[in-house]
């Protein structure tokens, strides 16, 4: 994509209404603007990220067999009378009615809806376990959103639910589910932090956040120091038995401020340290919460009718975007990690006005998005200073920077955002790099 063409407004000031690092970032770098309180167009960069997020999820959602399915934003109240929440889940629920006056709502999660589908559709214990998920926009009336989209009202969420015959089938969908999310986060470059946590409105007896740390995060959190470890994960077989997976990572001790246990924390000694964290997942299991509320039964080996066992695992695709930046940023702008980043490279030009840069700039470009490396291409005819500035804001993972100066001597800049290296290189070299 050329720069020259492309909607890219950035802005060279902080905006006043911006209170946290990455509200100011994704402001100033076009990602997004305000529409009303909390609730954000997403302008074409901003987009990318948000896709490339949501494609993670869905590769590793699509891995352990889960199947997507596509639930409408509006939902009928008459469900969610039927599973008592109506009255019970407050003023963070958006209510309205349709021309008929009929009561409806614009759903801030789905257990209800999906219990429906799964109601009505399965009918023998055969056809269990059931994994089924959607990404799909999510509105709750948040009384002070702020933060931008880390706190807003309407946002982007990937939200799994399962169905199994038992609780031992249950269990096995929640560690397969914990594993899944330890595995996504990875594949976004995050160290998250899964821990144990209230279920909420949502309901049931067992749940798990995941929390990415970040020196901004919302919340303090207590823990081994193999969490802080780039290879906390290592010697743990993601692929192997799930529950001792999932008993290993929860047996390190790990707990926000609220819920720290001094004499944990003694027992710990010099391995406990305090970091702080952004909640991006949280997974519950609530049996039959809905299911025997909603009428979602089986039959048995036996002919008897059983009433299946639920849970229900949620992502914030949309939070994820700030609480990457929150996780990584300096102070000239973003630094994407290469899975989420909006484009791998930007491709600057120095002097549009020099034949010999924009002809080995266009070469460069064409052979880079002939190999399937997406460029940004700055051709626009503005001073160096403003397209440095604007490329270290947008945080892609490489620039490569072609002057006439350069040139003359056969070489380009190629410079790694995230270390600031900057390397002079053959024009051959540094395609050969970006391609390899």
């Amino acid at each position: 994509m050329r720069l020259s063409r492309y909607f890219l407004p950035t802005l060279k000031e902080n905006p006043s209404e911006a209170q946290i690092v990455s509200h100011r970032l994704m402001l100033r770098a076009g990602m997004i603007r305000q529409s009303s309180a909390g609730i954000y167009s997403w302008l074409p960069l901003g987009l990318r990220v948000l896709k490339k997020i949501g494609q993670i999820v869905r590769q590793e959602q699509d891995a352990i067999g889960c199947n997507e399915i596509l639930m409408p934003t509006i939902q009928p109240a008459d469900l969610w009378r039927e599973s008592g929440r109506y009255d019970d889940y407050g003023p963070g629920m958006l209510r309205i009615q349709d021309r008929h006056g009929r009561d409806m709502l614009y759903g801030p999660t789905n257990e209800e809806q999906i219990t429906e589908i799964f109601a009505g559709s399965v009918k023998s214990y055969k056809d269990l376990p059931q994994l089924l998920y959607h990404i799909q926009w999510k509105f709750r009336d948040e009384v002070r959103p702020r933060f931008g989209i880390m706190r807003g009202r309407e946002f982007l969420m990937k939200d799994a639910y399962s169905f199994d015959l038992d609780r031992e089938g249950a269990r096995r969908s929640y560690n397969k589910m914990f594993v899944s999310y330890l595995k996504t986060f990875e594949k976004m470059g995050l160290k998250a932090i899964p821990m144990a946590a209230d279920t909420g409105p949502i309901g049931g007896d067992m749940s798990h956040e995941f929390l990415i740390l970040a020196d901004t995060g919302e919340s303090e959190i207590a823990c081994h120091r193999d969490f802080l470890d780039n290879t906390w994960l290592a010697g743990i077989d993601l692929d192997g038995d799930l529950s001792a997976v999932v008993d290993t990572l929860t047996g390190k001790y790990a707990a926000t401020d609220e819920k720290r246990d001094p004499g944990v924390e003694k027992s710990l000694g010099d391995s406990l340290i305090t970091a702080r964290g952004i909640e991006v997942g949280h997974i519950f299991y609530f049996g039959t919460k809905y299911s025997e509320k909603m009428g979602a039964q089986v039959t048995g080996p036996q002919g008897e009718g059983i009433t299946v066992e639920m849970g229900s695992y949620g992502i914030g695709v949309s939070r994820l975007v700030g609480a990457i930046i929150e996780a990584s940023h300096d102070e000239d702008g973003i630094i994407w990690p290469e899975s989420v980043a909006p484009y791998h490279v930007g491709l600057v030009n120095l002097k549009v006005g020099d034949v010999a840069c924009v002809k080995a700039c266009d070469d460069l470009y064409g052979n880079l998005e002939e190999a399937g490396v997406e460029v940004l291409y700055d051709d626009r005819d503005v001073r160096t200073g403003a397209k440095f500035a604007d490329m270290d804001l947008i945080g892609l993972p490489w620039q490569l920077v072609i002057g006439p100066r350069g040139l003359k001597n056969g070489v380009v800049e190629l410079k790694q955002r995230g270390t600031g290296q900057r390397r002079e290189l053959s024009v051959e070299s540094a395609l050969n790099k970006l391609t390899a």
